[in-house]
């Protein structure tokens, strides 16, 4: 009998305003991956991914197991660029697949951060709801029932290389002790769902200013959101996508206006936050 498993790991969203390489949450976009022993290697997708061993899955795949005589099916709704978590569900979904293939009990997250290069992503997409990742472990906060997202995903990209290369390697104190005080709003605003304090927690000064010239339409946005309606808005990861926030009652006036203002340059998504990490949903 083919040993088969199909995994399915949700997009991320990571920083979250002040946050930043600290917070991160899933979105209800997924990627599946189905692996079957067929006796050959094989990669089959529509995506413009690699279909040859550099493809990251197999490569998070054969970190704990050779793909010989494996088949990779591979489907998603995840945005290749624009950071939502693509590499990071890529490299979950393999390590997912291989440690339930053999029964191996590996530390998916160990893996998968040495891989990524950073948690943020990776702990979103392995255990679903918002996370603080601190000291190499992850806690984890339920998103509160009511609060819902709506992605604004440019047409262009920009390259990740950039957007870090745009951060300063010293910031003002005032600054350092802005995005803590903000950082401790919005987590304790989620934990009690108080919508006051998410919406005020959302403000950053350690990256989005700092990037806001690679993505100007982006950085606009994050600014203008409460006029919209929405609770705010944030740059999701390095960018140049935007997550805006918002509770549920006013969502669909929020994206309304928001396909305004995306008109020709983005799409809008509404696309719920995530309470369901990666999971192994069939196997024979």
């Amino acid at each position: 009998m083919q040993r088969r498993r199909v995994v399915r790991v949700p997009a991320s969203s990571a920083n979250l305003g002040p946050g930043f390489d600290v917070l991160a949450a899933a979105l209800s976009l997924r990627l599946e991956v189905e692996v079957v022993e067929t006796g050959q290697f094989a990669i089959e997708t529509d995506l413009d991914i690699a279909r040859d061993r550099r493809n990251l899955i197999v490569r998070a795949f054969e970190r704990l197991h050779p793909s010989d005589g494996f088949s990779f099916r591979i489907r998603s709704e995840i945005p290749l660029s624009g950071g939502l978590g693509s590499s990071a569900a890529a490299i979950v979904a393999g390590l997912t697949a291989a440690d339930h293939l053999f029964e191996l009990d590996a530390d998916v997250f160990k893996l998968a951060c040495e891989i990524e290069g950073h948690p943020d992503n990776v702990a979103a997409a392995i255990h679903g709801g918002v996370v603080v990742c601190a000291d190499g472990t992850v806690t984890r906060i339920e998103p509160p029932t009511g609060l819902e997202g709506l992605l604004v995903v440019p047409h262009e990209a920009v390259r990740t290389a950039a957007a870090r290369a745009a951060l300063p390697k010293q910031v003002p104190m005032a600054d350092a002790v802005h995005n803590v005080a903000h950082v401790a709003l919005l987590t304790l605003g989620l934990a009690r769902g108080d919508w006051d304090l998410v919406g005020r927690g959302l403000d950053d000064r350690l990256h989005e200013p700092h990037r806001a010239h690679l993505y100007p339409k982006s950085a606009e946005l994050v600014q203008d959101a409460r006029k919209l309606g929405a609770l705010g808005a944030t740059i999701s990861g390095a960018g140049p996508t935007v997550l805006v926030w918002s509770h549920y009652e006013q969502t669909a006036a929020v994206a309304e206006a928001l396909r305004e203002r995306a008109a020709g340059w983005a799409q809008v998504l509404r696309v719920p936050f995530e309470t369901q990490g990666a999971d192994v949903v069939e196997v024979v």
